[in-house]
C-alpha cells in the first residue's frame, strides 16, 4: 500500500508540537501522561509519609485534602485514561493497516485540550485555596461554593471539562479509524484483540464522557448562580451524573491494557490467541453491563435500587471470567518465554484478579455498607488501576518500545523494575484491605494513636517508596536504552499483528505494502503457511 501523497515530515520543536502524525501525537500523550504520573506519584508519597505515624508531621489537614484531590484527579483524568487512549492512537491505525488515523487534526486538538486541562487543574491547585477537599469525584456539596470557595475549584472544574473533552475527541478518532479505514480483508472479526478492546473503549468514552462534561458545567453554574444541585435531591442527582461516567471510565482504564496483555501473552506463549470470538462477545457484554451498574457506588445513600444494581454488578463476573479464561487458555500448552513484557502481563493477571474479586465484595450492598468510604475501597481501587492497569501499561511499553523507537529496553533493568513494582504494589495496597475492614476511613490526614492502624500504615508507606524505586529504575532503563541502543528489527518478537510488518519505527504513512489479511493474526498466518506465500509478495514492506 503506497500513500497517494507523501507529506514532508515536520521536524524539530514544531514537529513535536504541531505534527498531525498519529504516532507523534501518541508520543506526546505518553510523555505528558507520564510527567503527570510523576507529579501525582510524588503527591502520593507525601500523603503516605504523613500517614506512616499518627499525628500531623508533614502537612496540614487542608494541604493533605488538596493533595488527595489532585492525586486522584491526576491519575484518573491525566494518567491512566490518556495512557490507554495513547496506545490506541499509536497502534490502531497500524493494526488495521491504515496509513493514518481518521481526522488527525481532531486527534491533535484532543491532545492539546487534554494537556491544557491538566495545566488548568494544576493552576487551580497552586491558588490560595487549591482544589479543596472534594476529591476526584467532586461530590456536592463538598465541591459547592460554600464548602470550597475561591478560584481554585473553578479552575479544577474547567480543567476537568477540557481534559475529558480532549479524551472524547481522541476516542472518536480511534473509533472512526476502526470503522472507516481498515485495510482490504480486515473484516470486523479479523480485528486484532487489542483493536477490539480499543473499539469497546472508544464506544464507552463517546457515550459516557459527555455526561461528565455536562455535570461539570452544571457544577460550575451552581457555584456561581446557585439553584442547580442545592435542592434536597441535588446531591444525589449529581452522583447519578458523575457515576454514569465514573463506572464506564473504570473499563476505559482497563480494556486497552487487557488488549495489550492479550497480544503480549499470545506472542510470548508462541500460540494463537485462545477463544477469540468468545472474548469479543465478553468485551461487548462487559461494555453493555458497565453502562448499567453505575449506582452500585451509591448503595450507602439509600436512594437507589440496590437489588438491581447488585444483580448487574455481579453479572459482570461472567464476561470477566471469559476474559481470564482466554488469557490462561492462550498460555496452556504454549512455549512461554518469560521476557519482561510477559512478566508484566502475568503480574497484571494476578494483581487485577485481586482487585476484581474485592470488587465482587463491594458489589454486595450489605458488605458495601461496612466497606464504603473505608480503606478497603482504596485497596480495591488501587489493585484494579495501579496493580492492574499500570502493570498492563508497562507490559505494553516493554512490548512495543522496539516498534516505537527501533531499540530494545534493557532486559535486566526491566526485570528489576518488575520485581520492585510487584513487591511495592502488594506491600502498599494489601494492608489497606485490613485497614478498611478494621474501620480506618479514607480521606483522612490523621488517625488516633490507639486505633491499631500504625503498623499497617507503616507497611503501606514503605511499599510506596519501593514503588518509587521501581519507577526510578524504569526511567534509568529508558534513558540508558535510548543512549546506548540495542537495535530491533521490524519484528523482533515474532508478533502476530500488522504493526510488526511496518518498519521500526514506522514511516510517516506506516506501510509500503501489506501482507494478505486472513485472520486477526496475519503475520502468524504467514509464518505458519510459508509454502502458500507468493514468491514476490511483500517485497519492500519494510
Amino acid at each position: 500500500m503506497t500513500p497517494a501523497t507523501a507529506a514532508v515530515p515536520v521536524n524539530g520543536a514544531l514537529g513535536w508540537l504541531a505534527s498531525t502524525d498519529h504516532k507523534r501525537t501518541a508520543a506526546r500523550l505518553l510523555v505528558t501522561s507520564f510527567a503527570f504520573f510523576l507529579v501525582g506519584g510524588a503527591f502520593a508519597l507525601v500523603m503516605r509519609s504523613e500517614l506512616a505515624q499518627p499525628g500531623l508531621q508533614i502537612v496540614s489537614t487542608d494541604t493533605y485534602n488538596e493533595l488527595f484531590t489532585m492525586h486522584g484527579s491526576t491519575m484518573i483524568y491525566l494518567v491512566i485514561t490518556p495512557l490507554a487512549l495513547a496506545l490506541g492512537v499509536y497502534l490502531v491505525p497500524l493494526q488495521v493497516g491504515a496509513s493514518e488515523i481518521a481526522a488527525p487534526r481532531l486527534t491533535l486538538l484532543g491532545y492539546w485540550l487534554l494537556a491544557s486541562g491538566g495545566l488548568t487543574m494544576y493552576g487551580g491547585f497552586l491558588t490560595d485555596h487549591g482544589a479543596g477537599r472534594a476529591g476526584w469525584t467532586a461530590y456536592y456539596p463538598l465541591s459547592g461554593g460554600g464548602a470550597t470557595p475561591g478560584v481554585g475549584m473553578d479552575m479544577w472544574i474547567l480543567g476537568v471539562i477540557l481534559a475529558v473533552a480532549g479524551s472524547t475527541l481522541l476516542a472518536a478518532t480511534i473509533l472512526a479509524t476502526i470503522v472507516g479505514l481498515r485495510a482490504p480483508g480486515m473484516t470486523m472479526l479479523r480485528l486484532p484483540v487489542f483493536t477490539w478492546t480499543m473499539l469497546i473503549t472508544a464506544l464507552m468514552v463517546v457515550v459516557s464522557f459527555p455526561v461528565l462534561v455536562t455535570a461539570m458545567g452544571l457544577l460550575f453554574a451552581d457555584r456561581h448562580l446557585g439553584g442547580v444541585f442545592s435542592s434536597p435531591g441535588g446531591p444525589i442527582a449529581y452522583q447519578h451524573l458523575f457515576w454514569f461516567y465514573g463506572h464506564p471510565v473504570v473499563y476505559v482504564m482497563f480494556f486497552p491494557f487487557l488488549g495489550a496483555v492479550a497480544e503480549v501473552t499470545a506472542t510470548f506463549s508462541r500460540r494463537r490467541f485462545f477463544g477469540y470470538r468468545p472474548l469479543v462477545l465478553s468485551l461487548l457484554a462487559s461494555a453493555g453491563l458497565s453502562m448499567s451498574v453505575w449506582a452500585h457506588h451509591m448503595f450507602a445513600t439509600g436512594q437507589v435500587a440496590n437489588e438491581y444494581f447488585a444483580l448487574t454488578s455481579h453479572a459482570l463476573i461472567v464476561p470477566a471470567g471469559l476474559e481470564y479464561l482466554a488469557l490462561i487458555g492462550t498460555m496452556v500448552g504454549g512455549s512461554i518465554l518469560l521476557r519482561t513484557p510477559m512478566l508484566f502481563a502475568v503480574g497484571f493477571m494476578l494483581l487485577f484478579l485481586i482487585g476484581g474479586l474485592s470488587g465482587v465484595m463491594v458489589a454486595s450492598p450489605p458488605l458495601d455498607y461496612h466497606e464504603t468510604d473505608s480503606y478497603f475501597v482504596v485497596a480495591h481501587f488501587h489493585y484494579t488501576l495501579f496493580a492492574g492497569s499500570l502493570f498492563g501499561a508497562f507490559a505494553a511499553v516493554y512490548y512495543w518500545f522496539p516498534k516505537w523507537t527501533g531499540t530494545f529496553l534493557r532486559e535486566g533493568l526491566g526485570r528489576l523494575h518488575f520485581a520492585l513494582l510487584f513487591v511495592g504494589a502488594n506491600l502498599t495496597f494489601f494492608p489497606m484491605f485490613f485497614l478498611g475492614i478494621d474501620g480506618m476511613p479514607r480521606r483522612v490526614a490523621d488517625y488516633p494513636p490507639d486505633a491499631g492502624f500504625t503498623s499497617l500504615n507503616g507497611l503501606s508507606t514503605a511499599g510506596a517508596f519501593v514503588i518509587a524505586a521501581g519507577i526510578a529504575v524504569f526511567i534509568v532503563n529508558v534513558l540508558v536504552s535510548l543512549r546506548r541502543r540495542s537495535p530491533a528489527g521490524a519484528d523482533p518478537w515474532e508478533g502476530h499483528t500488522l504493526e510488526w510488518w511496518a518498519a521500526s519505527p514506522p514511516e510517516r504513512h506506516n506501510f509500503r505494502s501489506l501482507p494478505p489479511i486472513t485472520s486477526y493474526a496475519p503475520l502468524l498466518d504467514r509464518r505458519e503457511e510459508p509454502a502458500t506465500r507468493p514468491a514476490t509478495e511483500g517485497v519492500g514492506a519494510r
